[in-house]
């Protein structure tokens, strides 16, 4: 096993709570209830007690309350690669797996497991859209303390990321990307894992989010993927190490099913840009599609943009990919692309021109420095925290968002500042959860007396093979 060692099994019986019984190749039966208990001893599932688990929760045959006991016997034991792969298996084959033959460019995607403000997925489709690729875009919402690009896509008025799959094909068709979330057709099994790990404390996982990533991934019919994996004290992944791991275990995953791979290390350790929260974040985006933005945004999008384009056979080396996406950027093509899929997909293009349509927060509180130094730390987990507790997350399952909330950061690590100076702005709508996320922002900048080392923006590439 590659999970954690055996951690004791509980004195007495558990009866089982659902009628529902699957059977195992040989025949005989199997219940959700041994399954649990079974993962819970640190003992390795079958191929056919994985696909039972997937199949009745996903057909409403096994309770919220069982796959949520599951999830973390899962986080607390591990998973070895081979239920890692049944598992993604079993829910990428849960529903539709797209055939995108059609399309004789290329398709390539990028997805990230997830940090504060990291917006980069709004750039990076119709960039390489611009660039001749296709870019058949499916990802989550908001999950735990980091933001979700459907919650980001949505703060557009009208932008809808529901499209059926016959539609996301002709949007696809007509300007070579499509942002949507997991339809009914494709990976529902993920969906419904997704959802229910967000509000139990299993999303840390590397083994449940390998299996979440890739099946939605690869049932998108593509060639090639890039991987954003986050490392620090906002990601996931808190250390290089862990990030590695999950990098190499997605790699893996991807190659074996024949798909072009590589994954990023990137920092987490702070925000990602100025802007943390939905309409605030979409805002960002745009300056960056006009070549502007903050500087690390900027860097990192052109980065994954050059290895999107590498992948995609539109450059023979990184340098010569970068230097296409920056003028891509440049030339307005990749704003124009972006304009061009807000349409498409029903959302009020106006906001692109005019930012200002765009939800905005009712009232604002600036949130200072007690003294003078620098910003030695900003505890960056926290400020997605802040951000949720807002109302740009959800705390719970069945929350809704307030795509107008979020943080405005004015310092960020290593940046100077004097007593009394504004660090970030918190944009609210409630006063109540304005009080808590205030003591929460105070608490997350730490002011030193020397600037701290810089830390690089990409820490590793894996694999490492590709000439740059």
């Amino acid at each position: 096993m590659e999970g954690n060692a055996h951690r004791g099994a509980l004195a007495g019986g558990i009866p089982p709570t659902v009628s529902d019984v699957g059977e195992a190749s040989g025949g005989s039966a199997i219940r959700a209830v041994d399954v649990i208990r079974k993962k819970r001893d640190a003992h390795e599932l079958s191929r056919a007690e994985i696909d039972y688990l997937v199949r009745g929760y996903t057909r409403g045959q096994i309770p919220d309350y069982q796959i949520s006991a599951w999830l973390m016997a899962a986080l607390l034991n591990g998973l070895s690669r081979a239920e890692t792969a049944n598992l993604t298996d079993a829910m990428l084959h849960s529903g539709e797996v797209l055939d995108l033959a059609e399309f004789p460019a290329a398709k390539v995607d990028k997805h990230s497991t997830g940090g504060v403000g990291d917006k980069t997925s709004l750039v990076l489709a119709p960039l390489a859209a611009a660039g001749g690729l296709v870019v058949p875009m499916i990802s989550g919402r908001g999950l735990g303390h980091t933001g979700g690009t459907l919650d980001k896509l949505e703060a557009i008025p009208g932008f809808d990321v529901n499209l059926s799959v016959s539609r996301f094909r002709e949007v696809l068709r007509a300007c070579g990307c499509a942002m949507i979330g997991q339809t009914a057709e494709i990976a529902p099994a993920d969906r419904l894992f997704y959802s229910l790990r967000d509000v139990t404390g299993t999303v840390e996982s590397p083994y449940l989010i390998c299996a979440s990533i890739m099946s939605k991934k690869l049932a998108e019919g593509i060639d090639g993927l890039v991987l954003d994996v986050k490392t620090g004290s906002g990601a996931f992944m808190k250390t290089d190490e862990d990030a590695a791991f999950l990098a190499g275990l997605m790699v893996e995953t991807g190659q074996r099913m024949g798909k072009k791979m590589v994954a990023l290390i990137t920092d987490m350790d702070q925000p990602l840009g100025l802007r943390v929260g939905n309409a605030l974040e979409v805002e960002e985006v745009l300056e960056v599609l006009r070549g502007g933005g903050p500087e690390d945004l900027r860097e990192l999008c052109l980065e994954l943009a050059a290895w999107m384009l590498h992948l995609g056979g539109r450059a023979a080396t990184i340098a010569e990919a970068k230097k296409l996406a920056g003028e891509l950027i440049q030339s307005g093509k990749a704003l124009r692309k972006f304009r061009e899929m807000v349409a498409l997909q029903g959302g009020d293009t106006g906001a692109i021109d005019d930012p200002t349509r765009l939800p905005r927060a009712k009232h604002s509180l600036e949130i200072r420095s007690p003294r003078s130094g620098y910003v030695g730390a900003i505890r960056c987990e926290d400020v997605g925290t802040a951000c949720v507790i807002l109302g740009g997350g959800r705390e719970k399952k069945e929350d809704s968002v307030d795509p107008a909330v979020g943080i405005i950061l004015h310092k960020k690590v290593h940046d100077r500042v004097v007593a009394g100076e504004a660090l970030c702005t918190l944009m609210y709508n409630s006063e109540a959860r304005a009080g808590r996320a205030k003591t929460l922002m105070e608490q997350s900048y730490q002011i030193a007396d020397s600037a701290p080392a810089p830390r690089k923006l990409v820490h590793r590439i894996i694999p490492a093979t590709q000439k740059s």
